[in-house]
């Protein structure tokens, strides 16, 4: 066995949302999921079949996105592994339950506008997912100072009163 890390390209914030499926139908669910839980939302989609011809298939609403998605999913070629590339000022929050009902889909393993790495496990079969680095070390434990710049973070984005 042999491991390997993939550093997923993404230009500058956007979000992301890695997961794992088990059918061929992926793209299409997960692209419905999208569309319906967020009209006009711009995103790129990219899902790594694992049986077949094994290919990388990929749809979305914004070309620049779908293209990045399939280069990310190539250069991870882990089985039944999907991601989802967000445009500027889209959010997991909004989609990620949406997602997470998607039949097909089996599990999520970040959302994240971090810098994102991926730990594979290869194998004579194939390659996995083991798990994911999303972010950086945590440098300490928070202060009452640092619990009001959250709060108001997340009150002039909208996501408390």
């Amino acid at each position: 066995m042999e491991f390997d890390v993939v550093k997923i390209q993404k230009p500058g914030t956007l979000n992301l949302i890695l997961g794992q499926s088990h059918f061929i139908k992926t793209v299409e669910d997960i692209h419905e999921a999208l569309v319906t839980a967020v009209p006009g939302i711009e995103f790129g989609l990219a899902f790594c079949e694992s049986s077949g011809p094994a290919l990388v298939r990929a749809t979305g609403t914004n070309a620049e996105l779908v293209e990045l998605a399939k280069q990310n999913a190539l250069a991870l070629s882990a089985g039944h592994c999907f991601i989802v590339l967000l445009g500027e000022g889209y959010y997991p929050i909004n989609i990620l339950n949406a997602v997470k009902r998607v039949p097909e889909v089996c599990g999520i393993y970040c959302a994240s506008a971090n810098p994102v790495e991926v730990i594979l496990a290869e194998t004579a079969q194939g390659r996995g997912i083991l798990g994911v680095i999303d972010g950086v070390k945590t440098k300490g434990i928070e202060t009452e100072e640092d619990v009001a710049g959250r709060k108001d973070l997340l009150r002039a984005i909208g996501y408390k009163l």
